[in-house]
Formats: structure tokens, C-alpha cells, sequence
């Protein structure tokens, strides 16, 4: 069994950056600069958004933090997108979720200019992925591919399960595991809550990608021997300890691991992928601005 280590893979993806934004440094030219919108206190996301600045700086990439009160209207923070989407000296930039109630989330993300748009979900740039055409891909389905692809784990002709459909992980994961090329060239089974017999399809899968975010759904006897795992899930569960919670994923690891050609860990494995990914759509953005300007 071989763990796929997102720690260390995000780490090298990192170190590569930092050697495509020393040598634009070297030339005199402008660096990548990727801005976040964050709109109110929520912890998690203030820690999300400090890890992306903290990211940037480590590549050499500029960094904006755009902080708004949690009573910010839909119509200020759409103002607020419309100046990113027209700052030249920024070339993408993310809207951290979730967004207060009051806010129309679908209506903030179709306000991003798709060439900013470096978290990959304008639907210009999901209908390009979707297409085989040259776009961003979301940032944690970029991040599982790349894992995939350095770690050379086989998809042609596999039969991949992905558990879950949402916008941000299932849908794309179907897709992208689907198309023509490495990774992909597999079948593809999406499966989600109203699936019947999951444990049948999920047996059958040589390639299990859950985002479910039900800590332990996916146990040892729904897994068949030399199966690839790869566990998007992320969940704090409540305990006695001192921080007072610890993080799980999708997949029962212990007993999973043992059946598993290659898994990955909770936490540890695609979380610190997407991130990275982020920073080289940031860098992709800056590059496809150069061209676009000379």
C-alpha cells in the first residue's frame, strides 16, 4: 500500500512555482497576484484564506486580502468583484464560502471574470473543462489529478466511483476521470444519495474518489482488494482532547489502508493539493495575461 502524500507533493508543485516566479523576477517582470474576498468572521475560513496568503508569500506571488463586515450587501460585494475583474495588477482572484444569507452565492460566482476566475467554477470554465478545452480547473479535482498523475496510478480503462455530485469535487471528478488522456480513459460511475446498493458499485471500482463528508462512510468491506482511494472528506468530529475536536475523512483509514493499493490520508492528503493548485491557476491566469497583453 502506498500513501498518496499530499504534503509532500503540494510541497514540490510549491517548490516549482517558486522557480517559475524566481525567473519572471529575474527578467523584470510582473509576478502573479492572487487576491481573496472574504465576507465575515467565519474561523474556518479566516484559517483557509491566512493559508492561501501565507502561500503566496512562500512562491513569491503578491497577495490581497479583501476583508468586507458580515453585513455586506449583495450589490457591495458584486461592486467589490467588478473592481477585481477590472484591476489589471491582479490575475485571479477567489470568493471564500460559504457567504451570509443574504447573499446569492451562484449570482456572486457568475460576477467573476472566467479569467480570473482561478477557483474554476464560472460556468465559461466548467463548460471548458467539460469540453476537453483549455480552462482552470477547480482547485481540489486539479489537485487529485495531479496526485494521480505523479504518483503514477493507472486510469485507462479502470472503473472509477466517484461518491458525490457536487459543483465543487463529484461533478468535475466525473468529468475530468472520464475524458480522453492521463489521468482519465476510465469509466466512470457517479454515485450519491440516492443510490441504490452502493456498496455493490462501490466493490466493483478499482478507483474510489468520495467527498461526502460523512466521516467513515466508506468501510473495508465496500473496498476490493488493490483498490486506489482517494478521500476528499473532511469533517471535525467532537472529542475530549485539548483542541476539543480531530479530523476524519470519508474513508474508515484503518481498515480501508489494508486492502488499498494506493490511499490517501486525512489529513495529509488532497486538502494541502488544493492550495497548491490554486497557485498554479493563479500562475496559469498570469501567463495567459502576458500573451494576452504583448
Amino acid at each position: 500500500m502506498t500513501i498518496l502524500d499530499g504534503r509532500k507533493t503540494s510541497k514540490e508543485i510549491k517548490d516549482e512555482i517558486k522557480v517559475e516566479v524566481d525567473k519572471m523576477k529575474a527578467n523584470g517582470e510582473k509576478v502573479p497576484h492572487l487576491a481573496a474576498v472574504i465576507v465575515g468572521n467565519d474561523g474556518a475560513s479566516l484559517t483557509y484564506v491566512g493559508s492561501k496568503v501565507r502561500a503566496c508569500e512562500r512562491v513569491g506571488f503578491e497577495s490581497t486580502m479583501v476583508r468586507l463586515p458580515n453585513t455586506t450587501s449583495e450589490i457591495e460585494l458584486l461592486d467589490t468583484i467588478e473592481d477585481l475583474n477590472h484591476n489589471k495588477d491582479i490575475d485571479g482572484f477567489i470568493i471564500q464560502l460559504p457567504l451570509p444569507p443574504q447573499i446569492n452565492t451562484q449570482k456572486v460566482l457568475m460576477a467573476v471574470h472566467p479569467d480570473k476566475d482561478v477557483d474554476g467554477f464560472h460556468p465559461t470554465n466548467f463548460g471548458k473543462m467539460a469540453l476537453d478545452m483549455s480552462t482552470f480547473i477547480p482547485a481540489t479535482p486539479f489537485g487529485i489529478l495531479e496526485l494521480i498523475d505523479r504518483y503514477g496510478v493507472e486510469t485507462k480503462g479502470k472503473h472509477t466511483v466517484v461518491i458525490g455530485r457536487s459543483h465543487i469535487v463529484g461533478r468535475p471528478m466525473s468529468i475530468l476521470m472520464g475524458r480522453k488522456g492521463f489521468p482519465g480513459n476510465s469509466t466512470v460511475t457517479l454515485t450519491h444519495s440516492h443510490t441504490k446498493n452502493i456498496t455493490q458499485i462501490t466493490s466493483q471500482a478499482d478507483i474510489i474518489i468520495t467527498a461526502l463528508g460523512v466521516p467513515g462512510f466508506l468501510k473495508a468491506e465496500m473496498v476490493k482488494d488493490d483498490a486506489v482511494i482517494i478521500d476528499v472528506g473532511i469533517t471535525r468530529v467532537p472529542d475530549d482532547s485539548e483542541k476539543g475536536y480531530y479530523i476524519t475523512g470519508d474513508v474508515d483509514f484503518e481498515n480501508v489502508s489494508k486492502k488499498a493499493s494506493f490511499i490517501t490520508p486525512v489529513p495529509g492528503g488532497v486538502g494541502p493539493m488544493t492550495i497548491a493548485m490554486l497557485l498554479k491557476n493563479t500562475l496559469l491566469a498570469r501567463e495567459q495575461h502576458r500573451k494576452n497583453r504583448s
